[in-house]
């Protein structure tokens, strides 16, 4: 059975963390497959505004594994939006969006500058002792990474 974008991306939203932790591993195996979801980026984008930390993290995610097919430009129109969750008030969801830019720079090469100078100008001393190292070695990782491409 075909999954319905529509409902799943709406589950999303769902108070159940469980349940839309799922929605988000189905869109996300989709999103590897087809461009089904990609019509859901201007939704994804307003989400990283979201003042649930999970929700910025599932958009995220969703906007990294659609680079392939942005055909029409909209990550580079929210680019700047998605690079300052590498300094995220939540160091959980920095991590996650560090670890998922060189999965933008692959499919969006004309973007490899600005991230990369993002990553390079990330102040990330706001965060406590015990995050910081693991930070600064996403931040080394997603570079050198991205260097490979």
């Amino acid at each position: 059975m075909a999954l319905n974008i529509s409902e799943t991306f709406e589950l999303l939203f769902d108070k159940d963390n469980s349940t839309a932790y799922n929605a988000l591993q189905e869109l996300q195996k989709e999103s590897g497959e087809t461009d089904r979801v990609y019509p859901f980026m201007d939704r994804l984008g307003d989400m990283l505004d979201s003042d649930n930390s999970y929700i910025r993290t599932r958009a995220l995610t969703l906007i990294a594994c659609n680079a392939r097919w942005d055909s029409d430009n909209k990550i580079d129109e929210l680019i700047d939006r998605y690079l300052k969750h590498i300094t995220d008030v939540k160091p959980i969801t920095a991590r996650q969006c560090i670890k998922l830019l060189p999965v933008i720079a692959e499919y969006k090469p004309e973007l490899r500058g600005d991230i990369i100078s993002a990553l390079q100008r990330a102040d990330i001393s706001a965060y406590k002792d015990s995050m910081r190292p693991l930070v600064y070695k996403d931040i080394q990782r997603a570079l050198e990474e991205i260097d490979k491409l």
